[in-house]
């Protein structure tokens, strides 16, 4: 699934009612508390809702394990290494800043990692001390919402 930085993905935008949302993808699999709600999608959507009911933040989980995984500017985002996430991304000029949980882009959007993967999960020659951390997530809303958190 790609990703439209500051905007979304294709299938959810920042500023859609909870109502379209769920028109166009059910009800949610885990409502959550009222401001987020998992819905059941490949790779699954988590949307956090604004106090008048619209979309202020789109997470792409990652799916792994051959399933589809969020993409952006042709890089593979979501299940690999966050630090060669990272260098290819920055290859192509996006800039970016280390944030508490992975790293936070200039177009609108940061990946994180919650560390309940492993090195080995994607290295099966990986030791149990191997330090790189995988991108599990992408979460996507206008560069300003990250700047203010």
């Amino acid at each position: 699934m790609e990703i439209l930085p500051g905007r979304g993905t294709p299938l959810v935008r920042i500023g859609e009612s909870r109502e379209v949302v769920e028109c166009k993808l059910g009800t949610p699999v885990h409502p959550g508390r009222l401001d987020r709600a998992i819905y059941e999608t490949t790779p699954m959507l988590v949307l956090s809702y604004s106090d008048v009911d619209t979309v202020e933040l789109v997470e792409v989980a990652y799916t792994g394990d051959g399933g589809e995984e969020a993409w952006f500017d042709g890089v593979q985002l979501t299940f690999r290494f966050l630090d060669d996430v990272v260098a290819e991304l920055a290859e192509r000029g996006h800039r970016y800043e280390l944030t508490d949980a992975g790293y936070r882009f200039e177009p609108g959007f940061a990946l994180f990692s919650m560390g309940s993967r492993s090195a080995r999960d994607l290295d099966p020659d990986a030791g149990d001390d191997d330090p790189r951390i995988i991108c599990e997530g992408v979460s996507v809303a206008p560069y300003e919402y990250f700047a203010e958190r």
